[in-house]
């Protein structure tokens, strides 16, 4: 098990101007939905940004956490949104 925060915290140390919100989906602390806006994203495919978020976070994708779904936004593209 894994705390939201401790999520946060660790992308935040990767992408350090990351706006981060971190959901836990069933309660169990093993399933989450993570938000990540970061400057970091420009100009970089989905692929990329995924990968990124995932190298912040690789000792507690091997254990703690069991399943991530990742939204992953520039400021701009987050600004934009309908």
């Amino acid at each position: 098990m894994i705390e939201p925060d401790a999520i946060v915290q660790k992308i935040q140390t990767a992408l350090p101007d990351a706006r981060v919100d971190v959901q836990d989906l069933t309660g169990t602390m093993d399933h989450y939905r993570a938000c990540v806006i970061s400057e970091a994203f420009e100009g970089k495919r989905l692929i990329a940004r995924h990968r990124m978020v995932y190298a912040a976070l690789e000792d507690e994708m091997k254990g703690p956490i069991h399943a991530l779904t990742l939204e992953v936004f520039t400021p701009q593209e987050w600004d934009n949104q309908p």
